[in-house]
């Protein structure tokens, strides 16, 4: 099938279940809070094969699977027991402490011990502790309509700049290194059709987005400019490790990475903007 068509069919298939599983808010969105918990640990065991494939010295995958699993889990278990989310980050920091002393009670010689925790750290930031903002999402009001604009500002941003990528863009790829077949014109699609899939989200449901337009329009600039970059940062680590995808589970895709990228990056930017501008 040509790739073109699976990443329609992706695109017209995966938004509307990705919503589904959004708007089922059940025990603070226990199938959505279930997802992130399965993406987290497939995207950590696909970023581990990668960095593996390179030569980098990691903890075994277990243990940083195991680790990277707790992150998303614990945050939701916070939430249903009312506890603060600051927890969240003062956990992520007792695991790395915790990697770091049983590296030092455990390795027999240390020339690699800088490159397992550091690649080990690198793992659980990105494909554990980012995506427990979208957990955060949750508490928030109108928490289901807050994280569907999230998802649809970067969706739109990332579907359009492909879009006018390939219709217009020739002209103008080449300016980036980390991913020469991006062009400027589909960077510049992908983020005025973020801002304008954000106005029209705010004309459907004025009651839940009442902030000014000016403000709308900053969230979704900035929720946009952070899921191109979020693809930027993906190609680094694969052309770093050598691999066109980080995986085969996503059809006209990739990995999950290829497809969460934007994602992780964009989920802090949307929340630290989003308390600021609401």
């Amino acid at each position: 099938m040509n790739k073109v068509v699976k990443r329609l069919l992706t695109f017209f298939i995966g938004i509307p279940i990705v919503l589904s599983i959004v708007f089922c808010d059940y025990l603070n969105h226990l199938p959505l809070q279930i997802a992130l918990g399965i993406f987290s640990v497939l995207g950590a065991n696909e970023f581990y094969n990668m960095l593996s494939k390179k030569g980098c010295k990691l903890f075994t995958k277990e243990i940083v699977l195991i680790g990277t699993a707790l992150l998303p889990f614990s945050c939701y278990i916070f939430i249903l027991s009312g506890l603060s989310l600051d927890i969240t980050p003062w956990l992520f920091i007792c695991i790395i402490i915790i990697l770091m002393g049983f590296e030092c009670f455990t390795a027999k010689s240390f020339e690699n011990s800088c490159s397992k925790i550091s690649y080990t750290t690198l793992t659980l930031f990105y494909t554990g502790f980012l995506l427990t903002f979208i957990s955060r999402m949750t508490l928030l009001p109108d928490s289901k309509y807050v994280i569907s604009l999230f998802l649809l500002f970067v969706f739109m941003c990332d579907s359009f700049a492909w879009f006018f990528g390939i219709l217009f863009g020739k002209s103008t790829r080449g300016y980036v290194a980390a991913s020469p077949n991006k062009s400027l014109v589909g960077f510049i699609g992908g983020v005025i059709s973020s801002v304008g899939c954000g106005f029209i989200f705010k004309f459907i449901f004025p009651e839940i987005i009442s902030i000014s337009n000016l403000h709308l329009a900053i969230l979704g600039f900035i929720t946009a400019i952070a899921a191109i970059v979020g693809d930027l940062i993906e190609s680094v680590f694969k052309r770093s490790c050598e691999v066109k995808d980080s995986g085969t589970l996503i059809p006209g895709r990739g990995g999950i990475l290829d497809s969460i990228d934007s994602i992780v990056i964009a989920a802090p930017i949307f929340y630290i903007g989003y308390n600021f501008l609401f």
